[in-house]
């Protein structure tokens, strides 16, 4: 039987624009996505890469220089051009950066005929600059999409017409109407209907909530299985989804950069070796000097003062510590955001899809004392009324039964009513599944209970009969309690909840995973404004999350991480890493993995400075050889590369989960 039409959705009243709602807004949005080679970083640092790999086995090789020659010459002028052209950018504005030191570091290689060590550099730099511009392009593209939630048209209401409108022309004011299954194209309020709404991308509350007359509701949600007449109490560009997508921008723009070790000292290094190298060719030159040996000597510095092992010192534990976490199902989207995990010293979390796992589930099944029946037998018989529910408790309900093993008999007369739950003839029974407020008329015990615990109350009444209450709630997540205490250890501060789903199912979470701190009924914003006051206070925040919602304050924390198997497009790419598996563990795994690649990062940078001293003291007190100051520069570059690989065996992945 289908559902009894709201009085709201009249289908006497015309409707001068009938296509307007016909794209269903229910589904979910196109997803806007960059393709890899449309960006132009991407293409050259690909090409660059491309001749340098095609180069580089004719010229271990011993094959002629006109065979790889032209290849070492394409690997530089794709590569090089766009950080050469940047630096000198940055040198009209008086400043001078790496990357421009980078080019002609790899000049002066490709000049004394060091093209192999200049090609590598080259397309480090290359292939760095193409992931930060794909990266940033695709987040672009995220909070773009996160727009299309709500629905292009709506049906307005004027004077009994039903008019079909853009979304942007609605005023403060205007009336329109929400059938069933559609997204709704405005914050406003309830004025007539009834329905339940999955307000998951604003809340991040796991089941949809009752909404009747002068409740709020908010755009881009999705409306049930009733139909809603809602006044706008907003604009559009005013709207709670609207504010999300500012806040994401905001927070991408002002987030303070977070460097690798060696960019945070770049001017310094960069102009104190090109100032050396300038006056090691033009002093002795003004003093009558031979022009080539003094240009032998001043290359030969260049070279040994090159920062190439000190960029190997920084990478390698880095990326060795990413390739480790993406074989273990944690994507960490760069070095940079690899540093950022290993700096934070507080940790917040989301409670739906990050804790929990996002899906009800029947936790308890309390028998009424009228009833007279057992645990199965309720339960099978508020399954055949559920089994042609769409309603998310609903499928909780035939999902428990299932679990159970039980078969739930064959339903007559199913019918269903938006707020007050299912009907339908089961083994001659009339079973009726429905709210406390629905089927209760005094107070009960049993749904005291389950609401004081969090949970969520469904009666299930027989033959006009109360006969048992479903307590429901959200399923906690493997490993769930193991990983806030891990957290706690790595930062000696105990994880926050922050939530927007009500305050006694956060609760109660929070005690099942071991959580004091517990902030719950927060919109977007009041996440944003909890990270920031703990930034503030010198913290570096760390947020795990996995919706819309939680995307503004991924982006606004130092670092954040998604939960990738159900995350929302904008919360995956607001983050500094994603967790694909969905697994509690790998949040903390990856932390302390960053930690001990940041380790690793300071012992090689203090073996990488220390040949380069000793390297450019020989030069500049002595006479040291090209061949040797060259093995010397190549020595260090392989002894720091080969200590930031460790973090490539499985056991520092074991270490990191404590297993």
């Amino acid at each position: 039987m289908v559902p009894p039409t709201s009085p709201t959705s009249s289908p006497a009243a015309p409707v001068r624009d009938t296509a307007a709602p016909a794209a269903s807004p229910a589904a979910p949005p196109g997803r806007r996505r960059t393709r890899l080679f449309a960006l132009p970083e991407v293409r050259w640092a690909a090409l660059s890469a491309a001749a340098f790999l095609c180069a580089l086995p004719l010229d271990l090789g011993g094959a002629p220089a006109w065979a790889w020659g032209p290849l070492y010459a394409l690997c530089y002028a794709a590569g090089g051009w766009e950080p050469g052209w940047a630096g000198l950018q940055a040198l009209r504005g008086r400043t001078l950066d790496v990357d421009l030191l980078m080019v002609v570091a790899a000049g002066g290689a490709a000049a004394i005929g060091q093209f192999l060590d200049g090609g590598l550099l080259i397309v480090i730099f290359a292939v760095s600059g193409a992931l930060e511009a794909l990266a940033t392009r695709r987040t672009a593209d995220s909070v773009s999409g996160l727009l299309d939630l709500a629905p292009a048209r709506a049906v307005r209401l004027t004077d009994g017409t039903q008019e079909g409108v853009p979304v942007a022309e609605l005023r403060v004011g205007d009336t329109v109407l929400v059938r069933p299954g559609e997204r709704l194209p405005a914050d406003g309020t309830v004025l007539e209907g009834a329905s339940e709404i999955d307000q998951a991308t604003i809340t991040g509350e796991p089941l949809p909530v009752g909404r009747t007359t002068g409740d709020t509701v908010f755009a881009g949600t999705l409306n049930g299985t009733g139909s809603l007449r809602v006044r706008v109490d907003a604009d559009a560009a005013e709207s709670v989804i609207a504010r999300i997508v500012a806040m994401v921008e905001e927070a991408s723009a002002t987030k303070a950069p977070t460097q690798l070790f060696i960019e945070k000292i770049e001017q310094r290094y960069s102009a104190a070796v090109v100032v050396a190298t300038l006056a090691l060719l033009a002093v002795p030159l003004a003093f009558g000097a031979d022009f080539t040996s003094t240009l032998l000597r001043a290359m030969t510095f260049m070279i040994v003062a090159s920062p190439c092992a000190v960029v190997l010192a920084t990478m390698p534990p880095l990326l060795s510590a990413i390739a480790n976490a993406g074989r273990h199902g944690v994507l960490v989207k760069s070095a940079v955001a690899m540093e950022r995990l290993a700096s934070v010293t507080r940790v917040a979390l989301d409670k739906t899809g990050t804790l929990t796992e996002g899906a009800p589930r029947v936790a308890q099944v309390h028998l009424l004392p009228a009833g007279g029946l057992d645990e199965d037998t309720a339960l099978a018989l508020a399954a055949a009324a559920e089994l042609h529910s769409e309603h998310p408790l609903g499928r909780a309900v035939v999902a428990a039964a299932r679990e159970r093993g039980l078969r739930p008999p064959e339903a007559r007369e199913f019918d269903s009513v938006p707020g007050r739950g299912v009907s339908a003839l089961v083994s001659g029974r009339a079973v009726r599944v429905g709210s406390p407020a629905a089927l209760l008329t005094g107070a009960c015990p049993a749904v005291t209970d389950a609401e004081a615990e969090g949970r969520t109350a469904v009666v299930v009444e027989v033959n006009g009969e109360p006969v048992a209450v479903l307590a429901v709630d959200d399923r906690l997540r493997a490993g769930a309690p193991e990983a806030v205490a891990a957290l706690a250890r790595l930062t000696g501060t105990g994880p926050t909840l922050l939530t927007g789903d009500n305050g006694r199912a956060a609760a109660r979470v929070a005690a099942e995973v071991g959580i004091t701190d517990v902030r719950a009924g927060l919109l977007p914003q009041d996440k944003v404004a909890a990270v920031r006051e703990w930034e503030r206070a010198g913290d570096k925040v760390l947020v795990v999350g996995d919706g819309v919602n939680d995307a503004p304050a991924l982006a606004a924390a130092s670092a954040g991480v998604a939960m990738g198997r159900a995350g929302s497009d904008l919360a995956l790419e607001s983050a500094d890493a994603v967790v694909v598996r969905d697994e509690a563990a790998a949040v903390p795994a990856v932390v302390a993995l960053s930690r001990r690649a940041r380790r690793l990062v300071v012992q090689n940078l203090v073996i990488a400075s220390v040949c380069i001293g000793v390297l450019v003291v020989w030069d500049l007190a002595w006479h040291l050889p090209l061949p040797l100051g060259v093995a010397g520069h190549e020595g260090s570059t392989v002894l720091v590369g080969l200590n930031g690989l460790r973090l490539l065996r499985e056991s520092a992945w074991r270490d990191a989960t404590g297993a």
